[in-house]
């Protein structure tokens, strides 16, 4: 039976990985993923927050740095 971490295939050219290069196949592979992402060719979904959702953001990072400061005090 084959490991699994040695199983996972390239995700660029679907040909096996290559340790050295993990988990591409070869430093190609590897450059061409690298290449759509500096290009936007991959991105990660954001979230877009209401008005609310930030007020309520705020509020919570706010009281927990004052109860950070109480604690020191």
């Amino acid at each position: 039976m084959e490991d699994k971490r040695n199983s996972a295939k390239c995700p660029v050219c679907k040909k096996k990985s290559v340790a050295q290069y993990r988990p591409f196949c070869s430093s190609r592979c590897a450059d061409i993923d690298l290449s759509k992402w500096l290009n936007g060719n991959y991105s990660v979904p954001i979230l877009e927050m209401s008005e609310a959702d930030l007020d309520e953001l705020e509020s919570a990072v706010n009281g927990k740095e004052f109860l950070e400061r109480e604690d020191k005090v």
